[in-house]
């Protein structure tokens, strides 16, 4: 979908979609893979498909209620997306423990081709992991979704609809824990 050789912004793309319901699709297929990349690395593969596919059913339900002011959707469909995944805490702390374990990241694993780097990457996902099911939700959201999702401290911001200034307080302490939890070799910035 574009208008005169540029690419629509989401807010245009919502507001279409408002007439146009099937316009709504533009918006899958623009973050749906990356909202899939950041829910699967949230609570594994086998429940991620259906908390993407609620992800946007939801966005769709409450498009009428979207603030046009902002032309990138993605910070509020990662806002909805952790809020649902909030719903799986217990499958997220097991797949984080799951992960230490055997540090393997489903996400990035298919990509590992260099054995020296893969058993390197390993233990450091595995260090990573048992510290992530150790931090608590209100630091690990804004550190996954400003580290996984990308996001600016203003996106994360928005997406969990906080003040910016609670987004950098909690990043901090989230990093303070990682690093008590990560061993010596991990934990240097």
């Amino acid at each position: 979908m574009q208008e005169r050789g540029t690419a629509i912004d989401d807010a245009s793309v919502i507001a279409r979609s408002l007439r146009d319901p099937e316009a709504f699709s533009i918006l899958f297929s623009r973050h749906g893979p990356r909202i899939q990349r950041y829910v699967t690395r949230r609570i594994g593969p086998d429940a991620a498909e259906d908390v993407v596919a609620e992800t946007f059913l939801l966005a769709f339900r409450q498009r009428d209620r979207y603030d046009l002011a902002h032309a990138n959707a993605l910070p509020w469909l990662y806002g909805i997306a952790t809020n649902l995944t909030g719903r799986h805490r217990r499958d997220e702390i097991r797949f984080y423990k799951a992960v230490a374990r055997a540090g393997v990241d489903p996400v990035t694993e298919p990509f590992t081709d260099r054995v020296d780097a893969a058993v390197t990457a390993g233990a450091a996902r595995r260090a990573l992991a048992a510290a992530l099911a150790a931090l608590p939700p209100r630091y690990r959201d804004p550190l996954l979704l400003v580290a996984w999702g990308e996001l600016s401290y203003d996106e994360a911001a928005l997406a969990l609809r906080v003040p910016v200034g609670t987004i950098r307080s909690r990043l901090h302490r989230a990093r303070a824990r990682l690093r008590q939890h990560l061993p010596e070799e991990y934990s240097h910035e």
